[in-house]
């Protein structure tokens, strides 16, 4: 975003305006049209509105999830803060996945069902809705593939950033910022097993609450900490208004994140308009399901494979993230 904003007073002096927009979808959003934060030069924005708008992803009506976002580097700054709760999003599923996983012992076509009811309701998600594909989905050898995935979750480092800003403007986003570094601690997989071998951990033991209600526990847990993710954005977003004098539209940014992006999702921006060690080899598949980003099987360490888990999607050549 600084250097959107450094743009558009470079060029305004020779006579041009500048754009620095947004971008977010995944594979998905490239083919089907993605949500788009455009900021920069406002001058700019009504030669350029029809055709973003006519590639947008589309809601309710026809809506498009694209709309003026700010002067100079807001669109971008938006963008960021956008990768900052997707970030805060996956790892709230992960824990929920862990506690479904290691402590209830349920199987991964059981969880798979919960999370595909779960998106029935005010969870309703991208998200919610590629986890519950990603526990059903079988290798070739007709094994869950998501065991096999080797739990050091890579990043591209939107997430850092939106805690390093959040610091610098003095904002507590909280969630975000332990979501970076459950990721970070995620890449110590090498130090993670030899601490497993010097250390006792807790004993796992048979679950003999009771399910359902737990279950429902859970996902009112996971409710409530994705309305503060969002919050918390949202205060990172009005401090940063505030710091460079933009006039940011928030209800706007959250009817832009309805549809098209990675965290989209209808109830929690509607509403904001008025983990444990084991459970990371799922961050890693869900990278790979929305963005391509590869994994690393824990039989082939190294080897940064792609699944094509919808059907439709490609192959990739590139590596992994580690930023």
């Amino acid at each position: 975003y600084r250097d959107t904003t450094r743009r558009c007073k470079e060029l305004l002096q020779k006579g041009l305006l500048f754009v620095g927009s947004g971008v977010s979808g995944g594979e998905e959003g490239a083919r089907y049209g993605p949500s788009l934060m455009p900021g920069g030069s406002k001058e700019a924005w009504p030669h350029i509105k029809t055709i973003f708008q006519s590639i947008a992803a589309k809601v309710g009506s026809g809506e498009p999830c694209c709309d003026w976002v700010g002067e100079e580097g807001a669109g971008h700054f938006v963008k960021m803060v956008h990768n900052g709760i997707e970030y805060g999003d996956m790892q709230l599923i992960c824990e929920a996945y862990h506690l479904m996983k290691d402590v209830v012992g349920m199987d991964h076509e059981e969880m798979s069902q919960v999370f595909e009811e779960w998106n029935k309701t005010e969870l309703d998600s991208f998200l919610i809705e590629i986890t519950a594909n990603i526990l059903k989905f079988k290798d070739k050898d007709g094994k869950y593939l998501l065991p096999k995935i080797r739990d050091s979750a890579g990043q591209k480092g939107t997430g850092k950033w939106t805690a390093i800003s959040a610091l610098e403007y003095g904002v507590p986003v909280t969630l975000i910022g332990e979501a970076v570094f459950a990721r970070c601690l995620s890449s110590l997989k090498d130090e993670r097993v030899q601490a497993s071998k010097l250390l006792n951990g807790p004993k796992l033991t048979q679950f003999s609450g009771n399910k359902k209600a737990f279950l429902e526990d859970i996902r009112k847990a996971l409710y409530a900490s994705k309305i503060i993710s969002y919050a918390q954005g949202f205060m990172l977003l009005r401090q940063a208004a505030k710091e460079f004098g933009w006039t940011l539209n928030y209800g706007g940014i959250a009817l832009m994140w309805r549809g098209g992006c990675i965290i989209r999702s209808f109830e929690c921006c509607t509403r904001v308009r008025f983990h444990f060690l084991n459970s990371y080899a799922h961050f890693s598949a869900q990278r790979d399901y929305f963005g391509a980003h590869t994994y690393e099987l824990l039989s082939k360490p190294g080897v940064f494979i792609h699944t094509n888990w919808t059907g439709h999607g490609g192959n990739v050549s590139s590596s992994a993230y580690n930023v």
